[in-house]
């Protein structure tokens, strides 16, 4: 068995895994990363000291995703925007403490793997994996293996420009992927329309001020078929299949796996996603040829866990 764990700015969450990708036990533990760099690593080696004990077992490995760029052939956290962890080599703390051979990747892209390996993308050799929720992570998997790139960094969907000159993005680019069609782009695009249109039921929902709405908000006014959040969604479904439509023309995956908060009203947008795409698919005039599936991812916040484990 391994373990994996999903490092996060909130929770470190761990689980010994098995080699077919199920969880056998698992923990959760807050990130502290307020405490700063020790408090952050000290408890990464807890919750696997944690699982060794309550469990009787040695991993054979140890594998941790973490939110931000890494250099797994060193071990080493390159950048993480929301922990104190730039710059350490945190393979090698957790290793020297644990005894066994230890690999970091990002946590996107471990989403990913786990999705190829016990999810929606299991079996297929090529899936391409977003995640839509603060921002837009993804993960690209090619020839069964999860292509990192030159130096670790490659799967950075959300940061692909799908409007020259758009909405400035984190990163320092304008008009980014994940400004428009992340769960917080989802937000943007709801507050701009609830201000045009204050006898809505968007702007009702929110009490009047715009900055109380969310993602739900969105969901609740489109649900009771409020014209305003119908009009947010078709736009932020367009921007959506827009960098979908890119992907596939590039990389034509067998599988297209959607995750994040987002996916949880998947029904609600699953038609006219593929709809939209369909309409922006290199491939739309062919005929009689296998085309990209597009699903939910199915694993949740297991497939982070999952997709370490297997690192």
């Amino acid at each position: 068995m391994r373990i994996g764990i999903d490092l996060g700015g909130t929770n470190i969450a761990a689980a010994f895994v098995d080699d077919s990708g199920s969880i056998i036990e698992r923990i959760s533990i807050r990130t502290n990363a307020q405490d700063g760099e020790k408090a952050v690593v000290d408890g990464l080696f807890s919750v696997c000291d944690s699982l060794i004990k309550k469990t009787q077992a040695t991993p054979i490995s140890i594998g941790i995703g973490v939110p931000g760029t890494v250099n797994a052939e060193k071990g080493e956290v390159v950048f993480t925007p929301n922990l104190p962890l730039s710059g350490v080599n945190i393979a090698d703390y957790i290793q020297r403490k644990t005894k066994c051979p230890v690999r970091i990747g990002n946590d996107a892209n471990c989403a990913a793997l786990g999705e190829a390996i016990a999810g929606s993308a299991k079996g297929v050799q090529c899936a391409v994996m977003v995640t839509l929720g603060t921002g837009v992570g993804g993960g690209v998997i090619i020839g069964g293996k999860l292509h990192s790139g030159l130096s670790g960094a490659a799967g950075e969907l959300g940061h692909m420009v799908i409007v020259s000159g758009g909405r400035e993005c984190g990163c320092g680019r304008k008009g980014c992927w994940e400004t428009y069609a992340s769960a917080t782009g989802l937000k943007r695009t709801a507050k701009e329309f609830a201000e045009l249109n204050k006898d809505s039921m968007l702007y009702k929902l929110c009490g009047g001020d715009v900055r109380q709405i969310g993602g739900r908000t969105v969901f609740e006014a489109y649900h009771a078929g409020d014209e305003a959040a119908r009009l947010v969604l078709e736009q932020y479904i367009k921007h959506l299949a827009a960098g979908i439509a890119n992907i596939i023309n590039i990389l034509e995956p067998e599988v297209f796996c959607v995750g994040g908060g987002i996916s949880n009203e998947w029904s609600s947008i699953e038609a006219q996603l593929n709809a939209a795409v369909d309409a922006e698919k290199y491939t739309r005039f062919s005929k009689g040829v296998q085309m990209t599936r597009i699903v939910r991812a199915e694993l949740g916040n297991d497939a982070g866990i999952i997709g370490a484990a297997m690192l």
